[in-house]
């Protein structure tokens, strides 16, 4: 029987350090409200963005949030405004970060759709581009793919171009890539326009 308990000790002790590194590791949702205080000139009060060509946080995923630094840090992504902010986060930083723009509401659009007609074009290239099969079937995105319903259309526009011309690296730049080159300039503007609204 000692040796029995012995056994049972031992293999829950990889457990039990793996829950204790779990509990270090948590993101803090208070430091990261602190720490996004700066965020919010250009990504809006609660991570709604009310500036042009860029995106609300509110809501994306925590591990496509954390990627984002990583990519800017890395020179994957540019962006002047964003360097010098991203110099001054620590790792803990963007976790922090990560866990609490995916803590918010995303932004729930209320006005009605501009152009029904538009959007039944963005669902049909949505479809046959298979978004769905990495952002989801609701388009919130999961883990580090972004969520990109509600997002603004000005930005997704902006993105998808960026990803067609080979501008916009990072994560998921090969799928991104073979999914925006061929869409035509038409296409673009259907498929922002469809998602942004959903």
């Amino acid at each position: 029987m000692p040796l029995m308990r012995l056994r049972l000790v031992l293999a829950a002790l990889p457990l039990l350090f793996f829950t204790h590194l779990d509990k270090i590791h948590a993101a803090d949702l208070a430091a990261g409200k602190a720490k996004a205080e700066v965020c919010t000139a250009c990504h809006g009060e609660g991570g709604i963005s009310q500036t042009e060509n860029i995106p609300s946080l509110a809501g994306q995923p925590d591990l496509f949030i954390q990627w984002q630094p990583i990519f800017f840090r890395s020179g994957t992504r540019k962006n002047e405004a964003m360097q010098p902010i991203i110099e001054t986060l620590s790792n803990e930083d963007v976790r922090n970060l990560g866990a609490y723009f995916a803590s918010l509401p995303p932004k729930k659009d209320k006005t009605p759709d501009a152009d029904p007609d538009l959007s039944a074009k963005g669902a049909q290239a949505a479809a046959g581009r298979r978004c769905a099969s990495c952002h989801t079937d609701t388009y919130a995105g999961t883990k580090g793919v972004a969520r990109i319903a509600g997002q603004r259309e000005d930005y997704l526009r902006k993105a998808l171009h960026d990803y067609k011309s080979g501008v916009r690296s990072g994560g998921g730049m090969a799928a991104m890539a073979d999914v925006a080159y061929p869409l035509s300039a038409e296409e673009i503007d259907a498929l922002a326009h469809y998602l942004a609204h959903l």
